[in-house]
């Protein structure tokens, strides 16, 4: 049995690319520490700062998640008194998600947070190289 450690060279793209997915994950999770917060529940708060008061589908289908799961978390986020549920004014059937004062503070902090730790994950690379990067993924995202 081979039990080597492939040296960087041998690294394929994938497995490097999963090895840094995993160390930003890994500053993701470091960041949201103070709020003690899931990386799930910091996903819903920034959608609510981006696309306002939502209904639980549509903050279901910004997260590519199934309704069910987003209700678990806004009732986890509700508990917290970061977030709340209204009724819909165009239709009383219908509720929306929004976030409380509280929410959006935490809300902010986290964005703030968040975007101090990337900076120190990819201050390693130059201006020239984090455009370029910043290019690549966003044509494999798309």
């Amino acid at each position: 049995m081979l039990d080597r450690q492939p040296d960087n060279d041998e690294d394929t793209l994938a497995e490097a690319f999963w090895s840094v997915a995993r160390r930003l994950r890994q500053a993701n999770r470091e960041a949201l520490e103070p709020w003690e917060i899931a990386p799930s529940h910091a996903r819903v708060l920034a959608v609510l700062v981006r696309h306002g008061p939502s209904r639980l589908s549509k903050v279901a289908q910004h997260l590519h998640i199934a309704p069910r799961s987003t209700t678990e978390v806004i009732d986890g986020l509700a508990e917290r008194g970061l977030v709340e549920r209204r009724p819909d004014p165009d239709d009383r059937r219908a509720t929306l998600v929004a976030l409380t004062d509280r929410g959006a503070e935490v809300a902010t902090a986290i964005q703030t947070t968040r975007r101090e730790a990337a900076d120190r994950f990819f201050g390693s690379l130059g201006a020239d190289d984090q455009a370029e990067l910043t290019r690549i993924l966003r044509a494999l995202r798309d």
